[in-house]
């Protein structure tokens, strides 16, 4: 609760500062003249850029389940099955939130995900690669690892960050476009808005949305380290170092990532990527991940 009172609190708050700049720099009275209300349009940006978010938080379990055929443990049906929620039932009661549905779906990549629109209402989905691929110590430190971002709240946080990145991206675009379709409209006293406007702002929203998704991965791969230590403390530390180690075995053999919802990415366990790519990338190196955990006391 205190992250969601905390983002809308700071979203609220530089919309207020960027509408008293723009009032004391005289720009409002420049752009109203020809077109552009700010008040409204950054209303209008707020909605569109939060709407969104919030309505891929709303239907992430639905979505991860259809586009993975997640097969939901109910009941279990197995030994290994019935390990399996006893272990994320532990780690759930550890950190202090309802027991997350847990499913399995049928993928090479050794690899597993969390997601769901609250602390109280997730999902922790594991790979049958993974289970096949790892010792049972192993699997607790995956396990940990994901229940850790469910406890931190992760799903929203990254959704009212990439909320107020939007509502920024939307709103400078339409800025910057109004500003290049004024400039190649010089001397046309028609009213209204040019192509220029709409080529502009598309061009610009763009290239923003490119900034702003380098400052959400940023922040991923900052929770990661946040969730390594919540699932060193919950399964200890052997266990998270473990599994993280035998990523990298696999990872560096030629191991498979499954990419059928590149929106999940963020909230699996690993996430490869290297060079410039990198500062895409929403997970860290597995190097520096294992070194952070060696370093923790």
């Amino acid at each position: 609760m205190k992250r969601v009172v905390l983002f809308v609190v700071t979203n609220l708050a530089v919309l207020v500062v960027i509408s008293i700049l723009v009032h004391l720099l005289g720009a409002d009275r420049w752009l109203k003249p020809h077109g552009l209300d700010l008040t409204m349009l950054l209303v209008f940006s707020a909605i569109v850029g939060f709407s969104g978010s919030f309505i891929s938080l709303a239907i992430s379990k639905w979505m991860a389940k259809f586009a993975y055929n997640i097969q939901i443990i109910d009941r279990p049906g197995s030994q290994a099955e019935r390990w399996l929620l006893e272990r994320v039932d532990q780690y759930a009661r550890q950190a202090g939130i309802k027991r997350p549905e847990v499913g399995v779906y049928e993928s090479p990549e050794v690899n597993a995900f969390a997601t769901g629109p609250s602390r109280n209402n997730a999902l922790v989905a594991v790979s049958s690669g993974l289970i096949e691929r790892m010792n049972p110590r192993q699997i607790e430190g995956v396990i940990a690892h994901e229940v850790a971002h469910i406890a931190n709240g992760d799903m929203v946080t990254m959704t009212l960050l990439q909320g107020v990145l939007n509502t920024f991206v939307v709103f400078l675009s339409r800025v910057l476009g109004f500003v290049i379709d004024q400039a190649l409209r010089r001397g046309d006293d028609r009213g209204g808005v040019g192509i220029g406007y709409f080529l502009g702002s598309l061009v610009c929203q763009i290239l923003l949305g490119i900034l702003a998704s380098l400052v959400v991965m940023a922040y991923s791969r900052r929770r990661e380290f946040k969730a390594d230590a919540m699932g060193a403390r919950l399964a200890g530390r052997d266990a998270m170092i473990g599994a993280l180690r035998r990523l990298q075995d696999i990872m560096d053999s030629g191991g498979v990532l499954d990419n059928r919802s590149p929106a999940l990415s963020a909230f699996k366990i690993n996430n490869r990527s290297g060079g410039l790519m990198a500062l895409f990338a929403s997970h860290p190196p597995l190097e520096a991940r294992i070194a952070a955990l060696e370093r923790l006391k």
